[in-house]
């Protein structure tokens, strides 16, 4: 109890969340008087990062970092545009088009809101969309840089559940592919521009200089980053550490000898940024590690598992009931953290009392956090399409509301039916 009044606490402090973890973990030898664990402290910590999988973080970040300053992004919404450009709404189906691709290499939601509200709001509101619209609908189709792989979600939770990073990637796929059918239906549904005004939507799909042949040639060298990645790692070529090795290769090679864009000047801010993400995520986990035995010596997921089935026997209502929770904490915790400390509680439930597939459990988690990134107060996604666009953050919560209704719609039937997630894996 005191060790849980602590922890609320230094939350309600603003703390980062490891400094609150490790917090914790400190009051508690100190209300128990448990200093004999201190000495095993840093070795506890050490064993939480000592995970081979876990090198693929770092090597994403990179990735990502690499496909931004190589222009492959700009590749890859041309190819988008040269593809969609003649269809009513195009531009808004560009735009999610475009996510989707850059979805498959960059796995991480905040990377992908901020690139794409840069490049594709401000040419959105040149041919006439709303830009409400434009930054609502930016913003909720970079939720799908968390579920399409590489997902770094996906990775911290194989690391924490052991569960096979591969099987995540490829159960991610079936829901990636359904909420992108949804964001596209709800599209289509809203229509926010007339037909009538299309013309010169559609004039600007293609510009004339720029010969077709050369835009798809520049979208495949692109796009072998992310068939290598989702290729390799579902055939069981490579593990996901390699196929990040083998992805951040290619990448330095399309960037910088086939699109001339990398300068040697770029790597060195490159790399800090790399660092300084990859710190800050396995800080998080190393803090995870300690804070998960004071949870385990307080049993407390036993505590929330009879808790649970006095609630709830059937395990579809408990995966609905596991998603309404994460749906709350989400709007008040970042996604990484909440998944750090929710995971090693309700994951021991899941599996061992409802029979729950681990891997099922976590594409919902995931999922179900994601959507954080678009819901008040915390909202880290529309924090950052607000900083970027320029619009009031109400304006941007009211039009991006349509988009986060159809989210939750979509992960709920995820959560009630496990062979949207499963289906690849009976082929």
């Amino acid at each position: 109890m005191k060790t849980g009044l602590s922890f609320a606490i230094l939350i309600a402090m603003a703390m980062p969340v490891a400094f609150v973890l490790i917090g914790a973990t400190f009051a508690f030898m100190l209300f128990e008087s448990n200093f004999r664990v201190l000495a095993v402290l840093p070795g506890v910590m050490f064993s939480g990062l000592e995970v081979f999988d876990l090198l693929a973080i770092p090597l994403f970040i990179l990735l990502g970092e690499i496909m931004n300053a190589g222009s492959i992004t700009r590749k890859l919404i041309d190819a988008a545009r040269l593809a969609l450009g003649r269809i009513p709404n195009a531009l808004a189906y560009v735009c999610l088009t475009a996510n989707l691709m850059l979805a498959s290499i960059v796995g991480s939601a905040t990377a992908q809101i901020a690139i794409m509200t840069k490049t594709m709001v401000g040419e959105m509101e040149r041919d006439g969309y709303p830009k409400g619209f434009s930054v609502a609908l930016t913003a909720a189709a970079g939720i799908l840089g968390p579920i399409i792989p590489p997902s770094m979600p996906f990775i911290l939770y194989g690391v924490i559940a052991q569960v096979s990073v591969a099987d995540m990637f490829l159960a991610g796929i079936l829901p990636g592919i359904l909420l992108f059918a949804g964001l596209a239906l709800l599209i289509t549904l809203r229509r926010p521009r007339r037909d009538e005004d299309l013309k010169a939507l559609q004039a600007a799909a293609r510009d004339p200089a720029v010969p077709a042949m050369r835009v798809l040639l520049e979208a495949l060298a692109a796009l072998s980053i992310p068939a290598v990645i989702v290729i390799g790692i579902t055939f069981g070529i490579v593990t996901p550490t390699e196929s990040a090795v083998l992805a951040v290769a290619i990448a330095l090679v399309v960037g910088g000898l086939i699109f001339r864009d990398l300068s040697w000047r770029d790597f060195p801010q490159m790399l800090s940024r790399t660092a300084q993400g990859s710190a800050l995520v396995l800080i998080l986990i190393a803090a995870a590690k300690v804070f998960g035995w004071v949870l385990t010596y307080y049993h407390v997921p036993q505590a929330i598992a009879g808790a649970l089935q006095m609630m709830t026997t059937d395990p579809t209502l408990f995966m609905l009931l596991v998603f309404a929770f994460c749906l709350v904490v989400g709007a008040f915790l970042d996604g990484i953290a909440a998944m750090i400390i929710l995971v090693p509680i309700l994951l021991p439930v899941a599996t061992g009392i409802y029979g729950v597939n681990p891997v099922h459990f976590g594409v919902v988690v995931c999922m179900t956090f994601a959507i954080g990134l678009l819901t008040p107060p915390v909202g880290l996604g529309l924090y950052i399409s607000a900083a970027i666009s320029g619009l009031p953050m109400m304006q941007i919560v009211r039009d991006i509301t349509p988009f986060v209704a159809l989210t939750i719609v979509v992960v709920a039937l995820i959560a009630a039916f496990p062979a949207l997630t499963l289906a690849l894996f009976w082929i």
